[in-house]
């Protein structure tokens, strides 16, 4: 970023003066936008941390009962609550796994948004930067920076489509629907 005691700090829009610039207006609403995305991450991770750590030690606990469960005679009255112990043990083991499964998920959409703040503050950083804001080669250097960020074919697909003229909904669209199919054809293990 450019030194900030050579401008003003904050927005001048409600009074603009001789030295008021929609530049500056935008690298302020970026910035903004890029802290909001990390103080949104900061906050969710901690609570997605409990239940993280929660679910793997609630996965710890239900094999420690199915394989008690399992030490029980097959016969009589006990036989019968060993057989319905092990199938309630059986089920809330799956919904485990699969909540850890949705913390994956979550996990990644995490790295994305971070990927998103930090485009936000490159962006911000050349628009801020008058010798850089004109220069078509930093523009180009900044989609490149971008691109590389993107992890898998669907992202890197979809920010090819919007820099090659497809409108930015249309290609999000495209995206959504090709991360649904992909997330149907999981095999959950």
């Amino acid at each position: 970023m450019n030194d900030e005691t050579n401008h003003p700090k904050g927005t001048s829009a409600h009074m603009p003066d001789l030295n008021w610039s929609q530049v500056r207006e935008t690298v302020l609403m970026l910035e903004l936008s890029a802290v909001q995305i990390e103080a949104a991450m900061k906050d969710s991770n901690a609570s997605v941390e409990v239940l993280t750590n929660s679910f793997t030690s609630m996965a710890g606990f239900m094999r420690l009962i199915s394989d008690t469960v399992q030490t029980l005679p097959d016969d009589g009255e006990v036989g019968a609550a060993k057989q319905n112990l092990s199938g309630a043990s059986e089920h809330v083991a799956g919904m485990v796994h699969q909540a850890i499964i949705a913390f994956q998920f979550y996990d990644k959409l995490v790295q994305r948004l971070a990927h998103v703040g930090i485009s936000l503050g490159d962006l911000s950083d050349l628009v801020a930067d008058g010798r850089r804001l004109y220069n078509p080669n930093e523009w180009v250097g900044l989609q490149d920076k971008i691109r590389k960020k993107y992890t898998t074919r669907e992202e890197i697909a979809m920010f090819d489509a919007v820099m090659q003229g497809v409108p930015v909904q249309e290609a999000v669209d495209r995206f959504m629907a090709e991360m649904k199919e992909k997330s149907d054809d999981i095999e959950l293990f």
